[in-house]
């Protein structure tokens, strides 16, 4: 079930739709707008746009890679996130792939298994993955 409401925004309308609780795409998704997810994708979801939000609700999964400029998830994913602007890990969040991101905000309880990349223009910082903090002492993180 795919239902479209209109929202306003500072830079005009567009598009939010929703994919219901129970709904199952099998299939890249494209999308524009405004994406609110309670349902499963088994494929990659494609924003067109650098305006597009992608919202994973804690009911969502996404089986397949996550390429947007805008996301907020607190569902599961399997597979990479690539925000390109901003993400959002929300407390119920469980991603297992590697997540790409501009800017990011990580609430507590949320989990990822996988590496964390923080990307400036075409640069990237690599942050270690979880299994690596353990390792890491105070004084491999400062320069000597």
């Amino acid at each position: 079930m795919l239902n479209r409401r209109r929202t306003d925004r500072a830079s005009g309308s567009n598009d939010t739709s929703l994919i219901a609780r129970g709904t199952v795409i099998q299939g890249d998704l494209r999308f524009s707008g405004a994406l609110h997810l309670d349902g499963r994708i088994e494929g990659a979801v494609l924003a067109e746009g650098e305006d597009a939000v992608f919202t994973l609700s804690e009911h969502g999964q996404v089986l397949g890679e996550i390429r947007v400029p805008h996301a907020i998830i607190n569902g599961q994913v399997q597979g990479d996130i690539h925000a390109s602007q901003r993400l959002e890990l929300a407390p119920q969040a469980r991603i297992t792939g590697d997540v790409h991101y501009h800017t990011l905000e990580m609430a507590a309880g949320a989990q990822v298994n996988g590496r964390m990349s923080h990307r400036t223009g075409d640069s990237a910082r690599e942050l270690p993955s979880p299994g690596q903090l353990e390792d890491a002492t105070l004084d491999d993180a400062v320069p000597a």
